[in-house]
């Protein structure tokens, strides 16, 4: 009976799994075949395949980048989403630092406030923040991308719970042999916070990657688009080719792939120890 289970739980989760690789799969095997055999293909096993010449497979690639400037795309949202990262890992391990183990007046209302953002949808503020950018002078430049993607509610909140569950002993026992807070932060508490640094740098990471609204409203030089950006124009430039198309979404899902399993260990640890902490 428990065998029984355990294979209709695996045979469950097989499908499932393969419901959510289909549209992966389908897109990287369309994108190492001609535009004619995506068409011929449609109603076959073979859909999922890439083609069976060789020679087919880097052939739509080297025409997506003989036809646009891909390699300037990348380089801006790999440039955006490191320094995002960075920031988002910083600044938020401060802010969660200074809630976690500082005594200020007003601290559990401003921690309350940061909370209740949680809950406001990015798009409502969105104008407001676009009008402060222009307000700085800076609208169509590279700082107005990064800039509103580094402090982030959720990341505090997460920083905060996990240095929150460090005794405070340990900070006690720095204190008297000199250390100060700057000290304790940058040499014991954040190398201590390796499953939050993953986390955030990960979630921070996938945010600034797959942004694009953002950028679209700010930015008018096409040469500083991220590649999110720039793949709507890609889209809407003719003649489109479907299997070019497929090419370079499987180019920007690359290195999500590759950040998910490089971080995946902390990143699972970081999110099961999120809601441990205490006020």
């Amino acid at each position: 009976m428990r065998n029984t289970k355990k294979t209709v739980e695996y045979v469950l989760l097989t499908l499932l799994a393969f419901f959510f690789i289909f549209p992966l799969l389908w897109m990287v095997s369309s994108s190492l075949k001609s535009e004619e055999s995506i068409y011929q293909d449609l109603n076959s096993v073979q859909a999922l395949l890439p083609s069976f010449q060789i020679t087919e497979w880097l052939s739509t690639y080297t025409e997506l980048f003989s036809r646009f400037d891909i390699g300037t795309y990348l380089f801006n949202s790999v440039f955006y989403a490191l320094l995002v990262t960075v920031g988002a890992i910083v600044v938020n391990a401060m802010a969660g630092y200074a809630f976690a183990k500082f005594r200020f007046r007003g601290k559990n209302i401003m921690f309350s406030l940061l909370l209740a953002m949680l809950i406001i949808p990015v798009e409502t503020i969105i104008i407001t923040q676009f009008t402060i950018i222009h307000n700085l002078g800076l609208v169509d430049n590279r700082l107005a991308v990064i800039i509103p993607l580094i402090a982030n509610a959720f990341f505090i909140y997460l920083f905060r719970n996990f240095f929150i569950a460090v005794p405070d002993s340990v900070i006690e026992s720095a204190k008297m042999e000199g250390a100060g807070h700057w000290t304790i932060f940058w040499r014991i508490m954040l190398p201590m916070s390796k499953p939050a640094v993953a986390t955030v740098g990960t979630l921070a990471f996938i945010g600034s990657w797959n942004d694009y609204i953002w950028p679209l409203m700010i930015l008018t030089d096409s040469d500083k688009y991220p590649l999110q950006v720039a793949i709507t124009s890609i889209n809407a430039t003719e003649p489109v080719f479907i299997n070019q198309v497929m090419a370079i979404l499987t180019i920007s899902t690359i290195p999500l792939i590759i950040v998910y399993i490089v971080a995946q260990k902390y990143l699972l640890q970081g999110l099961s120890s999120s809601g441990s902490g205490q006020k």
